[in-house]
């Protein structure tokens, strides 16, 4: 079935831009869905990707909601506003919920299911902390992450190739993300995430600053990533980073007063 680009595409824009957003990435995930079609014989074609990427997002969700011993009803809650977002048909809902619940089940492989994806996606690491940045927005969207979980995300994390500062850096882009939207950050808990979003250290010097900033927009450039061969249905995911960055680097600039 060539939907799997489009949910991809839509949950994306989803957590962009609401429900425009969402329409944006599932026009972007089709044009995915068409270029997998063509590639029939690949191992690691776009449709391989894309279907495993979709099925073992809402099994890790499910897995890392029950790990503290059940699944709340803002976790139940987050979870179907993530399949709202995709604008999924009713069929693929089934799927989606059938996935999650599969995940919650006390025999549900993670690891080999991890190790499957990481797999398909080896090189190229934009799509594993996509993967990551989604895991986190559910976790972070149903309250507070406990140790338990927390322990389980690092797990997920590390399995595709994601590195503990990396975490803490997306980690600190979603809960910017987050906090906007609820107009609940403080000026002290922005300014260290500022830092956190940068990978400094409040006592980096302005040049150390600079530098960071300029890395990390380069990296996260959607023009670029999409160059690079990220799927364009995923570009949302680097405009909300290079948001981020942005937003933290002028959040620092402003505290220290450099130009």
């Amino acid at each position: 079935m060539q939907w799997f680009g489009k949910g991809i595409g839509g949950l994306i824009g989803a957590f962009v831009a609401g429900p425009v957003g969402s329409l944006v990435g599932v026009l972007l995930g089709h044009q995915w869905d068409e270029n997998a079609a063509t590639q029939r014989g690949g191992r690691r074609s776009a449709r391989t990707i894309s279907q495993l990427f979709f099925e073992v997002t809402f099994e890790a969700m499910g897995q890392i909601a029950k790990v503290d011993g059940r699944v709340s009803e803002d976790e139940v809650r987050v979870a179907r506003r993530i399949m709202q977002g995709m604008q999924l048909s009713a069929e693929q809902m089934r799927s989606a919920i059938e996935h999650f619940t599969r995940g919650k089940g006390g025999d549900y492989p993670l690891s080999a299911r991890l190790d499957a994806l990481a797999g398909q996606i080896r090189d190229r690491t934009d799509l594993a902390r996509a993967f990551v940045q989604i895991q986190l927005q559910a976790a972070v969207g149903a309250g507070a992450v406990g140790p338990d979980k927390r322990q389980l995300l690092w797990r997920v994390a590390s399995a595709l190739g994601v590195t503990r500062a990396e975490l803490a850096q997306i980690e600190a882009l979603v809960r910017g993300f987050e906090q906007r939207g609820t107009a609940q950050s403080t000026t002290v808990q922005s300014l260290e995430d500022a830092y956190r979003v940068l990978g400094v250290s409040a006592q980096a010097s302005n040049d150390e600053v600079k530098t960071a900033y300029r890395r990390l927009m380069n990296r996260h450039h959607p023009d670029k990533l999409v160059a690079r061969g990220l799927p364009e249905s995923m570009a949302g995911v680097a405009e909300q980073k290079t948001h981020e960055v942005r937003t933290a680097y002028e959040r620092i600039k402003t505290q220290r007063g450099f130009k």
